[in-house]
């Protein structure tokens, strides 16, 4: 299990080409690293993961994971509206190493509480990585309440 101080990364771009900036992003990981952060978290709401392309997003997690190259734990955000890309998204962060998926409520739809929780056990019984539920009801519209909480802490996953 992954404790301590859990950091949200930014997705550093270019000012005039939009693109990742791979030199920011591999140092900012690295003074995390030095700092002794005990876990990071790539393309989480934080990390521009709504306004990034799936292969942008696979990227920044397959290069953090290359920059970290396990001396720190890889925290990938997964969450989407859509339950098949999120799960697309998980299963390749797993695939790629990432340590756990951090997936946020699906945001703006307003799901129900029921689903919820079949978004998050389709994901949980699909891909085998540990997941970490992202409640942020002022950004996202959607609150996961507690008793849902429980409901999916009784699935295998």
């Amino acid at each position: 299990m992954i404790t301590g101080s859990l950091v949200a990364l930014i997705t550093p771009m270019k000012p005039k080409s939009f693109d990742v900036d791979w030199d920011c992003f591999e140092k900012l990981i690295k003074w995390h690293i030095f700092n002794k952060t005990n876990a990071i978290v790539v393309v989480g709401t934080t990390g521009e993961s709504s306004t990034l392309s799936f292969s942008e997003h696979k990227k920044v997690i397959e290069r953090a994971l290359e920059y970290a190259a396990g001396e720190i734990p890889i925290i990938a955000g997964t969450g989407a509206n859509s339950t098949s890309e999120a799960i697309e998204l998980t299963r390749s962060a797993a695939d790629a190493g990432a340590d756990a998926c951090l997936l946020v409520t699906p945001y703006y739809n307003k799901p129900s509480q029921n689903g919820l929780f079949e978004h998050y056990k389709l994901i949980a019984n699909t891909v085998d990585v540990d997941q970490i539920l992202y409640n942020v009801p002022s950004r996202t519209a959607c609150d996961l309440l507690p008793e849902t909480i429980h409901k999916l802490s009784q699935l295998d996953n």
